[in-house]
């Protein structure tokens, strides 16, 4: 479990209560019509701005995925069925089932964005950071490169990578494991989206760099308004920083409450297990309640 001095939530009150974010019951099967192995089994979720949304299951429960559909990143052989609906004031109600990859392109980055789990996957090994993080804003923001680059070594600097001009003209190998990692939520933050999907941001980390990188999320879900999905199998995780958490098994959401509640009165016997299994979680459940 996570240590005392991560951030807790922030206030349920503070933020706002109209979701960003809506699945509704979506099912996600994988494979041809005649051998279509069901994935995930209607579930419904909601992301808010400046909460953060747990996800948590054991591996082959349905999370990752339900978290790679709401960017369109399935294989060719996935059928999705259901709603996941992008809220927007200034655009109305964007729904991404069914949309085209053209289209999807125009969302991935821009308004929606992905830290995945290994930064060394989603870093391009022969392009400085520089390029990495100033190509992704010259698109999307159509900044000038004067621009990028002020906007580049400002992110680089708000997550904290030392020496940021100094920075973009390094590769991502020059890098630690955590500073990789936040250099990839800096890309992800570049376009100012309005949704962050971390999936298992953490796990390759130490315990120290761990509790860093959520004291990090924390902070920029509570300062961007950022509506956030944490995807994890790991309730330590969740317990240090989501405000909201769903625990999937099988492919279905067994229960979704506010954190404390999760912890504090679980309801299904999958979810006791989960918590049963945490290190000091008797006197965790104590301090929640």
């Amino acid at each position: 479990m996570i240590d005392e001095t991560t951030p807790q939530p922030a206030d349920a009150a503070a933020a706002s209560t109209t979701p960003v974010l809506m699945v509704d019951g979506l099912t996600i099967g994988i494979g041809s019509r005649k051998d279509l192995k069901s994935i995930v089994k209607g579930i419904s979720l909601s992301l808010t701005p400046g909460r953060i949304q747990g996800l948590a299951g054991e591996s082959g429960s349905g999370k990752t995925v339900t978290s790679l559909a709401m960017l369109g990143l399935l294989p060719s052989n996935a059928v999705v069925g259901g709603s996941i609906r992008l809220t927007e004031p200034e655009r109305g109600d964007t729904e991404l089932v069914g949309m085209s990859h053209r289209q999807l392109n125009e969302i991935r980055g821009r308004r929606i964005a992905m830290i995945f789990q290994d930064p060394s996957s989603s870093l391009h090994p022969q392009l400085t950071v520089g390029t990495q993080l100033t190509d992704h804003v010259k698109r999307h923001l159509r900044m000038s490169s004067k621009q990028a680059r002020a906007h580049a070594i400002e992110l680089l600097d708000r997550v904290r990578v030392p020496n940021p001009a100094e920075a973009l003209t390094r590769y991502p190998h020059q890098f630690s494991g955590g500073q990789r990692q936040r250099i990839a939520i800096a890309i992800a933050l570049a376009c100012d989206p309005i949704v962050l999907l971390a999936d298992e941001p953490t796990t390759a980390l130490d315990v120290t760099v761990q509790a860093g990188i959520l004291h990090l999320l924390r902070d920029l879900a509570d300062e961007r308004q950022l509506a956030v999905l944490l995807v994890t199998h790991d309730l330590g995780v969740m317990s240090a920083i989501a405000d909201d958490i769903a625990v999937m098994r099988h492919g279905e959401v067994v229960e979704s409450n506010v954190r404390r509640e999760i912890f504090a009165n679980p309801q299904h016997a999958y979810t006791r297990e989960l918590l049963a299994s945490l290190p000091g979680a008797a006197g965790f459940e104590e301090s929640t309640k």
